[in-house]
């Protein structure tokens, strides 16, 4: 799904308020945390992803890695924060995706 510039505005005002739950370190991106990622936006729809300052990788290769390995968006990218957007398949949890649904 595509996201329209209102869609987008909706979800980075919606994710203000969010803290970080997930921080990527020096590690990296790794496929278990991209699984852990997948599992919590599941969940959640709409999750900010902290970097911390001793990683080696940058906002931009996390970015690319995420939306390349899944089917994950990166909404906005702050700082050392990246805030990440997917519809949930399991209508219980849909509640930021319905929303935006109706956004045109």
């Amino acid at each position: 799904m595509a996201l329209n510039k209102r869609q987008v505005k909706f979800l980075k005002k919606r994710a203000h308020t969010i803290d970080p739950i997930f921080q990527i370190g020096k590690n990296g991106m790794t496929d278990t945390i991209l699984s852990e990622l997948t599992d919590a936006i599941e969940k959640r729809e709409l999750i900010k992803v902290q970097l911390l300052q001793n990683t080696l990788e940058t906002n931009a290769d996390v970015k690319t890695y995420i939306e390349e390995h899944s089917p994950i968006k990166v909404i906005q990218s702050i700082g050392n924060v990246l805030v990440l957007y997917k519809s949930s398949s399991n209508e219980n949890n849909r509640f930021i995706s319905d929303q935006v649904r109706n956004i045109q």
